[in-house]
């Protein structure tokens, strides 16, 4: 939990903008905080809420949805091995409570402590202090709606916190790369529809890791 103080700086503000946001498009409290419950996803809920203000049809806004979120795909495929372990009730909560900062958190400290035992714990400790941070912050930002003043900037905080988990992981060539080229190409192709861009940046970001590390090894071999 000590390790997700940090990342709280980011996480707050992010959960401010999705209540108000459910409040100007409409939505009930009710509805609100069931969706900040049920979708638990910060990304795709903003998106979802900016469709619904527009107007958008629903198979659109369903497609955006998935689209975003594919990223967890990745996610999973990525920590999974770690939490083999676990049985299958385990394991479902925790694809529940999967999101960026659980996963960029508890994926670096795996990754520095390899015979760290119990792992789930320490995973489940970060990604339910974001849970609880992210259904109250939201609720926060149902009820103050537009008394937050546009002043305080609270979507400046978003990239920080990413940036934030971010850093930590680059420990060599390769994700170096990963991390320069994904953040290149996201912000190239920023203008795709249904924000694609996101998307694009990250598997290029990941095909670019992968030929440096097979380089690397080439190299050492």
């Amino acid at each position: 939990m000590k390790d997700a103080l940090p990342i709280l700086l980011g996480v707050v503000p992010f959960g401010l903008i999705s209540g108000v946001l459910a409040v100007d498009v409409g939505l009930s409290t009710a509805q609100a905080l069931g969706m900040s419950v049920i979708v638990f996803a910060g990304a795709s809920q903003l998106a979802a809420l900016q469709l619904i203000a527009e107007g958008a049809a629903i198979p659109v806004t369903l497609l955006t949805i998935y689209v975003i979120n594919m990223r967890f795909v990745m996610y999973s495929a990525s920590i999974g091995p770690y939490m083999a372990y676990l049985s299958n009730m385990w394991k479902a909560l925790i694809s529940y409570l999967l999101v960026d900062q659980a996963y960029g958190l508890s994926i670096v400290r795996y990754g520095q402590n390899p015979d760290m035992p119990h792992k789930h714990w320490y995973y489940l400790g970060t990604a339910v202090t974001m849970w609880v941070v992210w259904q109250i912050t939201t609720l926060l930002g149902i009820f103050l709606g537009t008394q937050i003043p546009p002043e305080w900037g609270l979507d400046f905080a978003i990239p920080l916190m990413f940036i934030a988990l971010a850093f930590p992981a680059i420990t060599d060539r390769a994700s170096g790369t990963t991390a320069i080229a994904g953040s290149v190409i996201a912000v190239v192709a920023a203008g795709l529809p249904l924000n694609l861009g996101l998307i694009t940046g990250a598997l290029c970001g990941i095909v670019a890791g992968m030929i440096v590390e097979t380089w690397t090894k080439g190299e050492l071999a």
